[in-house]
C-alpha cells in the first residue's frame, strides 16, 4: 500500500495507520457479521479502501475536508458526511441514510484527545451493536485491563462500558505501526453489545452521575467516599446489606457489586 497523505494535522490527533497486519485485524473484525458499517475519521481511506467493499450499507463521518478527494476514490460523494462526529445524531444519520435499526458496526481509529466522548456516544447509540475502536493504550486499559490489573482497576469508565457490552482486546499497536508515529502505545478493542445488560440506555445520566460519586476518590476508604454524597445511616447499611466491607476502595468492586450499589443508592 503505497499512497501518498497529505501532513497529519496534530490538533486533530492524526495519525495515518499503516502497518497492514493491524489494518487487517481491524478491517476482518466484524466484516461478515454486520449488517452496515459506519466508520468514524477515516482521514485519507486506509480503512477505508478495504471496509467500502462490504456489500451492506456502509458510511463515514470526517470532519477534515482535505479528506474528500482521498475518499472519493473509494466511495461515493453521497457516503460521506463531512461533519465533526461529536456535534452529530448518528442514529439520526444513520436512519436518514437507511440502514438497518440493529446489527451495525462502528469502526474508528479514534484521536487520542476525543476517545472517551466518542466512545460514550457510540454505546448510547442504539443500533451500533459491534464496535472496533483504537485507542490510547492507556485509556483502553481503563476499559479493559488485564491480568493483575484487573483486579484493581474498576473506574467510571470501565463500569458504564462493560454495562453495555463484553469487551476484548483485538491486538496491540505500536507507534511505528503510524505515519507519523505518535509518542505512546495503542490499542485496538473490539466490543459486542450486551442483548440484555444490567440497565438500558436511558439509565445512562444517572449512572454517569453515580459513578461519579462512586468512583471520586476510588483509592479512599469506599464507607467514608460514599458518605460524602449519600445518608450515612443508608451507605452503612446497604454495605453491610452487600457483604461489601467498607474499608475497601471503589477500584476493586466487581461490576456486579456496582450493579447493586447503583440499585440501591438514590
Amino acid at each position: 500500500m503505497n499512497h501518498k497523505y497529505p501532513w497529519a494535522n496534530k490538533d486533530l490527533g492524526q495519525h495515518f495507520l499503516i502497518n497492514e497486519s493491524v489494518i487487517e485485524q481491524i478491517c476482518n473484525n466484524f466484516f461478515n457479521e454486520a449488517e452496515g458499517i459506519l466508520e468514524i475519521g477515516p482521514g485519507p481511506g486506509i480503512l477505508t479502501e478495504y471496509l467500502s467493499k462490504t456489500t451492506t450499507p456502509y458510511l463515514v463521518v470526517e470532519k477534515d475536508q482535505r479528506f474528500r478527494p482521498y475518499l472519493e476514490k473509494f466511495i461515493k460523494p453521497e457516503q460521506i458526511v463531512m461533519k465533526d462526529a461529536l456535534e452529530v445524531n448518528l442514529q439520526d444519520l444513520l436512519e436518514e441514510n437507511h440502514f438497518p435499526k440493529n446489527n451495525l458496526w462502528v469502526v474508528s481509529n479514534l484521536p487520542y484527545n476525543i476517545s472517551v466522548p466518542l466512545t460514550l456516544k457510540f454505546l448510547s447509540t442504539p443500533s451500533l451493536e459491534k464496535m472496533t475502536l483504537m485507542m490510547q493504550k492507556e485509556v483502553a486499559e481503563r476499559i479493559f485491563p488485564e491480568g493483575k490489573k484487573a483486579l484493581k482497576s474498576m473506574n467510571s469508565l470501565m463500569a458504564l462500558c462493560q454495562t453495555f457490552f463484553s469487551i476484548e482486546k483485538l491486538c496491540p499497536v505500536p507507534p511505528g505501526a503510524f505515519l507519523p508515529p505518535p509518542k505512546v502505545n495503542s490499542t485496538v478493542l473490539s466490543f459486542v453489545r450486551k442483548k440484555a445488560p444490567a440497565f438500558s440506555l436511558s439509565d445512562i445520566p444517572k449512572l454517569e452521575a453515580f459513578f461519579q460519586k462512586l468512583f471520586l476518590q476510588k483509592r479512599k476508604q469506599l464507607g467514608k467516599v460514599l458518605k460524602i454524597s449519600f445518608d450515612a445511616n443508608k451507605v452503612e447499611k446497604i454495605l453491610q446489606e452487600q457483604n461489601i466491607d467498607p474499608q475497601r476502595r471503589s477500584e476493586t468492586l466487581t461490576l456486579d457489586e456496582v450493579h447493586e450499589l447503583f440499585k440501591k443508592l438514590p
